[in-house]
């Protein structure tokens, strides 16, 4: 005696999936109210060297961007560390990751070049690229090293699902 075919098994479970996911993504609205879509943040884009020196904070209506392990973030709400003639200035406008590891402002150090670095450097650039960059700055994109290799053909390392801007959800 034949069993069900295998498509028709997993069917049900399937359509629970989407029904509970559905349900748990609803915002509940009372009578009478329009629901509001979810608020989305700036779309993040991918930036050159070129690009992304454009936002070092020498402009007053520019906002300030710098990259840590590849990530861009707009620390313009730092003005007071990142702005012109500010203390962190020189890690703006730029991938510093090395900059960032090292707690160096050498302008030798203010690359994304990792090689070399201490386990020790790497704890602490791994722990000021989660306590501080990712908790106080919004992403506004990645460098195009990050994505890229340097002959312009795709880093297969690359996972999108794998960023700190990604969130399944919102793919959908």
């Amino acid at each position: 005696m034949a069993g069900p075919a295998p498509g028709r098994r997993l069917w049900p479970l399937a359509a629970l999936a989407l029904v509970l996911a559905l349900a748990l993504e609803l915002p509940a609205v009372q009578a009478g109210q329009t629901p509001r879509p979810a608020a989305r943040g700036p779309a993040v884009r991918l930036f050159t060297e070129e690009e992304l020196a454009r936002f070092g904070g020498e402009e007053e209506d520019q906002p300030i961007y710098m990259a840590v392990k590849g990530v861009v973030f707009d620390v313009t709400s730092g003005k007071e560390f990142y702005g012109r003639g500010a203390p962190y200035n020189a890690l703006t406008g730029k991938d510093s990751t090395r900059g960032v590891a090292k707690m160096s402002l050498d302008p030798a150090d203010l690359t994304h070049d990792t090689t070399g670095l201490t386990a020790e450097e790497l704890k602490s650039l791994d722990d000021v690229f989660t306590t501080v960059y990712k908790a106080k700055y919004p992403i506004v994109g990645y460098t195009a090293r990050r994505i890229l290799n340097e002959d312009g053909s795709p880093n297969l390392d690359f996972k999108p699902e794998d960023q700190p801007h990604f969130d399944i959800k919102d793919e959908f």
